[in-house]
């Protein structure tokens, strides 16, 4: 492939996954809604569109078109950059994750992922992690103090989560020898017994709670903990703006679960009789259903209780876990 060929098909990978998965995002919150509405015995969006399909557009058009509404002390340059940072964010940590296996198109092979680098995990976890500026800039520069509330909680909640995820992967990297998500895939190609969930359960488990935390999911959604301070560091953003948070919550729940998905439950490798690509997408499907269902049957917890649930429990355990799997692997 020469440079030329290299850069189009980039670049077409990239519009791809904005497209996609922006429309995944806008997608998640009509799904939402409905599985909500189901498990609390309402109906949810029913009268846009059939089964309310068209909400989804509705919503897009009504946030468009909405006020910008920029308050007079903000610092106004940071106050309107900071969604873009939380939704862009989002969207660069899937460039390094492999999406689908291999496949072929009108005779040309199509390797679904945008870059494939070597340490695929760590630059997905530190783009992730830097998209906690977006709501720690939003709060600090809306001259609200219920924005400035909400910003703390992100800065001690979304920092302490991340300790957690790493050292919860940190095992699993510990069995393969390497940080390429494709590695990582490759290793569990001996089919559903190969899964690093049955070798790593307490990793698989600690990186699913730290997700919760980490994407602003319940029980640990306390960065605009709408009972306690309105809105949190969204409190004084409107329209597209306020909109941007939430594509990127839902963009990066996706990646969560594609991590998830790759990391410990067998990738895109074939399943018995499914085939790799249908088997990723029922994988990423019921995690997504998963962080829905979690929302239905969970309470929300105190500030405090999150603080102790990760630095009491969830750390001394992680730790122990890679201590264990050393000790297994020097054997």
């Amino acid at each position: 492939m020469t440079l030329t060929e290299f850069v189009i098909a980039t670049i077409i990978k990239i519009l791809v996954v904005l497209g996609l998965f922006s429309a995944l995002a806008g997608f998640g919150t009509y799904l939402e809604r409905k599985v909500l509405a189901f498990m609390q015995r309402r109906l949810g969006p029913m009268h846009v569109g059939p089964y309310g399909l068209l909400q989804v557009l509705a919503d897009g058009i009504k946030l468009f078109t909405k006020e910008d509404i920029v308050p007079q002390n903000s610092v106004k340059p940071i106050f309107m950059i900071a969604p873009v940072i939380g939704a862009a964010t989002a969207f660069i940590a899937l460039a390094a994750v492999p999406l689908f296996p291999e496949f072929e198109l009108f005779g040309v092979t199509v390797h679904p992922i945008i870059a494939d680098i070597n340490v695929g995990v760590l630059f997905v976890l530190g783009v992730m992690a830097s998209g906690l500026f977006a709501p720690l800039l939003a709060g600090m520069a809306s001259a609200n103090k219920w924005g400035l509330l909400g910003a703390a909680r992100t800065a001690i909640q979304l920092l302490s989560y991340e300790v957690v995820t790493g050292l919860s992967i940190l095992a699993p990297l510990m069995l393969v020898g390497s940080l390429s998500l494709i590695d990582i895939n490759n290793y569990q190609s001996g089919g559903f017994s190969d899964w690093i969930v049955w070798t790593q359960p307490v990793a698989f488990v600690l990186f699913l709670i730290a997700g919760f935390a980490e994407t602003n999911r319940t029980p640990f959604d306390l960065l605009e903990h709408e009972a306690e301070i309105v809105s949190g560091y969204a409190t004084e953003y409107s329209g597209m703006r306020w909109g941007m948070f939430f594509i990127g919550e839902y963009a990066n729940m996706i990646t969560l679960a594609f991590l998830a998905s790759l990391i410990f439950l067998g990738g895109f490798n074939d399943w018995g009789f499914i085939p790799g690509g249908l088997a990723i997408v029922l994988k990423v499907s019921f995690l997504f259903f998963f962080f829905l269902w979690t929302r239905a049957a969970w309470p929300h917890i105190r500030p405090d209780q999150l603080m102790w649930l990760c630095w009491k429990v969830l750390m001394p355990i992680a730790v122990i876990n890679v201590v264990v799997t050393g000790i297994v692997l020097m054997m």
